[in-house]
């Protein structure tokens, strides 16, 4: 089923003319960090010294890896949660908790399921205590121009995911925020759902015929950055930092195959995978640089064997543009680049200019059976990760060649936060396994070595 909100009329009381000063700062955040505490290994950062400004009539997108810190500063704006030091203010006022003119749109679709429409809608204006009548006339000019006109009684389960959503944007709308910030709202739908809500929330931005002055994207999707956003800060990760700003120069509405956009994203993917350069050499680091602390993305080595085949085969030949990897096989960074950086780090492959190059042992990988990919993939984890080198030496060195996970685990809270550090071994399991150079039984939570009782 789908809807348009192409024709609908501006909510009442929006700003559809704009802010009176486009350039000065609704929002500012300044030196931003948030960490946890672990205890005797310090502090965990998850955003480091982040600076940001928002201006009127501007959709700034913030764009990373998922463990990036995006949502957690989106939460920070809202209100929801306190940064461990920096400044926010908004409108010039430090931003002490929940503000009124800043409205958030989630993930998911975190409707009620026992309201209707129309009472979801509502819902805002009701904690506002907004008397009954305005309550009802604000609900429904949020929801007529959101394309749900016809619905108000409707509940949750008897609409798509992309209704849904508009139920969302409507419900952050109807309280007339200044600043919207939305949290990946587009990324739970299906690709043409998706398409068509981005499309017509710019129809409405750019007619301003709703009431927010500016919007915050966070996103992970470098296409959807491109096509929506006038600003785009990309965050680096652990801890979460601003890398780069980006400004998108050309204006509504965008053509995705118009070559200076195509260019745009593929500078966009070379920066977002580029290494950081040694200082003191002059030159990139050594394709591992993995320390015993780092997180590993969960990537299963049928993944990882799956793009080295799809790289080595026509029409790539053994190098291939990411962004058109990721068009072709439909994968998000949060997909693609965790297998890219696997490979990586295991010396399978080389990231440069936004390029994936095949190194000359994935090629003879490729054509390889299976024991003899299993041979190659153990002789490549032993060299370049040094956690898995130091499971297989605790199990040598020890009488039994037993050690329990635990042990393991709590080497790697010191470093990460719990959640990184289960995942990180988590990894490391599944491609020791694949390798042999050890077993694991999930059961007892006990690494021994391949063949030892």
């Amino acid at each position: 089923m789908s809807t348009s909100i192409s024709g609908a009329a501006p909510i009442a009381g929006s700003t559809a003319s704009g802010p009176q000063n486009e350039k000065e700062p609704i929002l500012t955040l300044r030196g931003v960090n948030r960490g946890f505490d672990k205890g005797a290994a310090g502090e965990l950062l998850v955003l480091s010294d982040v600076d940001l400004t928002l201006r009127g009539r501007e959709i700034v997108g913030l764009l990373g890896r998922s463990g990036s810190g995006k949502s957690t500063l989106l939460r920070i704006i809202a209100g929801l949660i306190k940064p461990s030091s920096g400044d926010v203010r908004y409108r010039g006022v430090p931003l002490r908790g929940p503000a009124e003119g800043i409205a958030m749109v989630f993930q998911t679709f975190a409707l009620f399921p026992w309201l209707t429409v129309l009472q979801n809608v509502e819902a805002g204006l009701e904690a506002l205590g907004v008397p009954s009548k305005e309550m009802r006339q604000r609900a429904g000019a949020a929801i007529d121009l959101i394309g749900l006109a016809g619905f108000e009684s409707a509940y949750p389960r008897e609409l798509s995911g992309g209704m849904r959503q508009r139920v969302g944007f409507a419900r952050a709308l109807v309280v007339n925020p200044a600043i919207l910030l939305m949290d990946e709202p587009f990324s739970a739908l299906d690709v043409l759902t998706a398409e068509t809500l981005r499309t017509d929330f710019l129809d409405l931005w750019n007619e301003h015929r709703m009431p927010i002055e500016s919007v915050l994207l966070v996103t992970h999707n470098i296409e959807e950055a491109v096509f929506m956003c006038d600003r785009i800060l990309v965050f680096s990760s652990n801890p979460g930092r601003v890398a780069a700003e980006i400004q998108v120069p050309f204006p509504h509405p965008r053509n995705r195959l118009d070559p200076i956009f195509r260019q745009m994203v593929d500078d966009i993917y070379a920066k977002m995978t580029a290494r950081p350069v040694a200082a003191s050499r002059g030159k990139l680091p050594e394709p591992s640089e993995l320390q015993i602390g780092s997180w590993l993305h969960d990537v299963s080595t049928n993944l990882m064997a799956g793009l080295i085949e799809a790289v080595a085969g026509k029409p790539y030949g053994g190098r291939a543009d990411l962004p058109e990897i990721a068009r072709t096989l439909q994968l998000e960074i949060d997909d693609l680049f965790p297998v890219a950086e696997a490979l990586q780090n295991l010396g399978f492959a080389e990231i440069k200019d936004g390029d994936l190059l095949l190194t000359p042992p994935a090629r003879i990988f490729a054509e390889s059976d299976t024991e003899a990919r299993k041979n190659m993939f153990a002789e490549h984890l032993l060299r370049s990760v040094p956690l898995a080198q130091h499971i297989r030496r605790v199990l040598t060195e020890r009488p039994g060649h037993r050690a329990p996970r635990v042990r393991f685990e709590q080497e790697l809270e010191d470093y990460l936060s719990d959640s990184a550090a289960e995942e990180t071994l988590d990894t490391v399991v599944d491609w020791g396994r694949y390798a042999e150079i050890f077993s694991y039984d999930d059961k007892v939570e006990m690494f021994t070595l391949e063949g030892e009782e």
